[in-house]
Parts: C-alpha cells; sequence; structure tokens
C-alpha cells in the first residue's frame, strides 16, 4: 500500500511516497517496508527509538518532532495519525459498521454483552470488542486491552465486516480515549454508565479522568449518561453533543427506572419515558443490572430497534462471565465469581447478595499492584462493612510486594464488624473460604471475575477460579 493511502486525511509535511506493509509504533516489531509511528507514552519516547527502526527496516518515521532524518511525516499528534492511518490500512471498515460504544467505570462489559446478545435475539450480527473477549462474527480471540491499540482494533472489524456484521459493540476504556485509540471512529450511540475514581495512577486526578470519559461524547450521535451517578451529573453540562439521561430515582430524566423489584430470582422494572412505558426483566441481579439494562435498552432503540422487540430480547441475557457468576457445585452453599476491583464494584456486589443473603457472607479479595494505591484502604472498608468473613489476599500483585498491598488494605479495616483473615496466597485463601463456608452461605471470589490468570511479578501465571473451587471441592 502507498504512503500516501495510509496518510489521507493526515495533516502532515512533505514526504516520499513509498511502499508499505506493515504499520507499527514499536521499534522491536520493525521489519522492512514498515512505517513507524513516534509515540511519546508513558514509559518511553518512540521518538528516541526511530533511529533504531530505521536500522530495522523502517522506509518512513511519523513523528511529532524534526528528528532530521530519512523520510520523516512531520505531524501535529501522533497518536491521531495513528488512528486515521490503522484505518486506511485496514480500508477504513469502521465505516462500514454501526459502532456503539460504551464507557464508565463499573458496568462497561455487562452492558455490551446486554447489548451484544439483545442485538442477536432481534437476529442482527454483531461484533464485540472489550475486556473479556473479542468476537469478530466468527471467531472468539483473546482481549489484552479493553480497547486495543489502533492496528488491532481496526484489523478486529475489518474482520467483523467480512464476517458479514452490520454492529459493533465496543467498550472504551478512558486510557483508550485519552490516548486517541478510537480518534476517527464515529459511534451511532453511545453510554457512559458511571464514573467513580479508577485509574487515578495514569490520569493523577479525577478532573482528568471525568474528562477523558466524556470525550466519547464529542464522536458520538447520541450518548446515554446515567445522572444518578454524582460525577456524571456535576459534568453533563461540560459534555458534548445530544445526550438521553437515564435515572433509576428521579422523574426528571428522560428515562426513569419505576417500580424496581430486585430479588435473588432476578430484577422487574417500567422504564418510562416521555412516550414510553416498557416492562423490563431480567435474571441478571441487583440495582446495578436495573442501571445496565435500561442503558442497553435506550441505545438500542436510539438505533432505531421497537420497544416491543428489545425488551422481550433484553429478558434473554441471564449470565455474564465473571460479573455476578454462580459456580455450579454439589454443595448447600453458594460461590460466585465477580470482577468487582473497585470500591464501587465491591460495594454494588456486596449490597446485592446481602439482600438476599440466608446466611453468611464469605468475601475473599485483595487489590491489584502497580495500580492506583488510594482505593485499597477504602475497598478493605466496604468488604469489612458487608462481609462477615473476609479474607485478604492477593489479586495481581504484579511488580509490588504483595504483603505490603495487604496492609494497604488492612489499614482501612479498623473497627470494622468482619472478621478478617489473611492469607496471601490466594489459592489458599480460596481453599480456607470455601472449607469454611456452611449451609446457606456465600462465598464470594473478587477481583479476578473472567480473569484465568494471575499476574505475579512479569508472568502471567494459569489461574482459573472456577477450575479451583471446582479441584478444592473434589
Amino acid at each position: 500500500m502507498k504512503l500516501s493511502t495510509l496518510l489521507k486525511g493526515v495533516k502532515c509535511g512533505a514526504f516520499k511516497d513509498v511502499e508499505i506493509e506493515r504499520v507499527t509504533d514499536k521499534d522491536k516489531e520493525t521489519k522492512k517496508n514498515t512505517l513507524f509511528i513516534c509515540i511519546n507514552g508513558n514509559q518511553c519516547d518512540g521518538h528516541k527509538m526511530a533511529l533504531k527502526a530505521l536500522e530495522y527496516g523502517a522506509v518512513a518515521i511519523v513523528t511529532e518532532q524534526d528528528l532530521n532524518i530519512e523520510n520523516q511525516i512531520i505531524v501535529e499528534n501522533s497518536r491521531k495519525a495513528y488512528s486515521i492511518i490503522a484505518g486506511n490500512f485496514y480500508g477504513n471498515p469502521a465505516e462500514k459498521l454501526k459502532i456503539i460504544g460504551i464507557t464508565g467505570t463499573n458496568g462497561k462489559t455487562s452492558t455490551a454483552f446486554i447489548v451484544k446478545r439483545t442485538l442477536e435475539k432481534l437476529g442482527v450480527k454483531c461484533g464485540l470488542v472489550g475486556t473479556v473477549e473479542n468476537f469478530t462474527g466468527s471467531e472468539y480471540k483473546n482481549a489484552n486491552l479493553t480497547t486495543p491499540e489502533p492496528m488491532e482494533l481496526h484489523s478486529l472489524l475489518k474482520d467483523m465486516v467480512n464476517n458479514g456484521c452490520e454492529y459493533c459493540v465496543m467498550e472504551v476504556s478512558s486510557q483508550a480515549l485519552s490516548q486517541e485509540r478510537v480518534y476517527g471512529i464515529k459511534f451511532s450511540a453511545s453510554a457512559i454508565t458511571n464514573i467513580t475514581p479508577e485509574h487515578l495512577d495514569y490520569h493523577l486526578s479525577m478532573e482528568n479522568y471525568i474528562r477523558a470519559k466524556s470525550e466519547i461524547c464529542k464522536c458520538s450521535a447520541v450518548t446515554v449518561i446515567n445522572t444518578d451517578d454524582e460525577n456524571i451529573c456535576k459534568n453533563a453540562d461540560k459534555m458534548d453533543g445530544k445526550h438521553i439521561t437515564v435515572s433509576a430515582v428521579s422523574a426528571k430524566a428522560d428515562f426513569t427506572a419505576m417500580n424496581i423489584l430486585c430479588s435473588k430470582d432476578g430484577i422487574k422494572y417500567e422504564l418510562v419515558g416521555t412516550d414510553t412505558i416498557l416492562s423490563v426483566r431480567s435474571k441478571l441481579l441487583g440495582q446495578f443490572s436495573v442501571y445496565n439494562t435500561m442503558i442497553a435498552v435506550i441505545l438500542l432503540l436510539n438505533c432505531g430497534f421497537d420497544e416491543y422487540s428489545v425488551s422481550e430480547a433484553v429478558s434473554g441475557c441471564d449470565f455474564i462471565i465473571g460479573r455476578a457468576e454462580k459456580v455450579e457445585i454439589p454443595k448447600s452453599f453458594t460461590v460466585m465469581i465477580d470482577y468487582a476491583h473497585t470500591p464501587d464494584g465491591i460495594e454494588n456486589i456486596l449490597k446485592t447478595v446481602s439482600e438476599y443473603k440466608n446466611g453468611r457472607i464469605i468475601t475473599v479479595f485483595g487489590c491489584g499492584g502497580d495500580r492506583d494505591k488510594t482505593k485499597r484502604s477504602v475497598m478493605g472498608k466496604i468488604a469489612g462493612m458487608y462481609s462477615d468473613t473476609v479474607v485478604v489476599t492477593s489479586d495481581n500483585p504484579r511488580t509490588e510486594n504483595p504483603l505490603l498491598i495487604i496492609n494497604d488494605i488492612l489499614y482501612g479495616m479498623d473497627n470494622v464488624k468482619a472478621k478478617i483473615a489473611v492469607i496471601e496466597n490466594r489459592y489458599e485463601a480460596i481453599e480456607f473460604a470455601l472449607k469454611k463456608a456452611r449451609k446457606n452461605d456465600i462465598v464470594l471470589l473478587l477481583g479476578k471475575g473472567h480473569e484465568k490468570y494471575q499476574i505475579i511479578g512479569n508472568e502471567k501465571i494459569p489461574f482459573d477460579e472456577r477450575e479451583i473451587v471446582h479441584k478444592i471441592l473434589g
């Protein structure tokens, strides 16, 4: 492909038109006839790798600086240029799909799965880009990032087009928005589920985090926003574009969930708008599932689907991997796995199971290493408030000392009602909780969710909590 074709839509300086076979921002992936993109990242500056990329075979360099090297293409923003180039490389597949984008601290994955499954029940072929997995219409692929880097993202979108997908449902992370990974993509509809403290080690402040999430509004025909969320409500006026507001408490919103019933069998409510009264039901659990299903329904209504068909199709969504997921066991107690890894997430799942428990709640959880430390003590306090026993353990410690992470958690657990056990080894912590469980108890394994590995140091070690539970229980 000609360099001039790849640079269509990119504002740049003069360049020599050459044949390009590969595009990358990683010098070690550079080979003959590569276009290398200089990205100034958190850990390294790609501009310093440009000469090495030339040695490896790059024939052109996209840069924000004058590097005084052969065939450099100077642009104002390398990240934006990269996204446009990636789209051009794969024939701009995003323009051939109706894309629904979902961002938020919690609820992205659940809402994305609800939308995807609802579309499928409506007879619409749909791809998925998200935290748990990517689906191209014919094949499931492992997900390394919630929202992939531009070349991988547009490759997935091209596969969806080739496989006959009409829609793509995409989880869009705050990092992806701030790093322009979805720059140039026009969303048919989008949603912001909620905004609570998360990734502050990356964004440095809540203001930056909120601003990053709000970027999705700029590239969407319409954005559904949850105004029951304090941070969304306070910043709604600053968000660009057309908004549709949803609430489970205020009739002032465009759509309100009324007559809500949450039980151990699922949820029921009426979704009320100016010209709409819909009965919605689902086997999904908890108040947070009211918000997730409500947002999913409104997204699809705004894509042109009729009310009755959507409400009926949503009722078939009864299971989302790693989200309030029950593990089938031959015991008189319950084991649930949930991805809750933020204060808001852990409170949501604990409140939900507290409402219908008949026995004790035994919670196993830890916090990730090399991530925001400020939330650890808060999560410890919340776990201790709603649980009868808390087993504090490791999550993905990465390069941090697991015991130091545990100490950060314990700092917030003074004067909580729960009994506390500290078992650093997560396998042994799960084993302890399962052996402690009695009839009608609920054992919650929080933090890993869909993940089938544990990151210790820089190594991913196989760790599927479903298999571990079955192994321990024989």
